[in-house]
């Protein structure tokens, strides 16, 4: 893969990033209404857990693209 090839999916996996910061912080709000109203957390609660997973990998393709740019 060459290397404008690399940085294109390097900004892509950057926005990635980026949006699952935004999804985890509006789940987290969103389960801390849900929790002063005194409502049931544990599907929003799977949900946060998912973006979780997701953001690691999503990080760990970044990491992976930055590691070959580097060599």
């Amino acid at each position: 893969m060459n290397r404008a090839m690399q940085l294109r999916h390097l900004e892509q996996a950057e926005r990635h990033v980026a949006q699952g910061e935004r999804n985890i912080a509006q789940q987290e709000e969103r389960i801390a209404d849900l929790a002063r109203r005194g409502a049931n957390t544990t599907e929003a609660q799977k949900l946060l857990n998912t973006f979780f997973a997701i953001q690691m990998q999503h990080i760990q393709h970044r990491n992976r693209i930055l590691t070959e740019l580097e060599e």
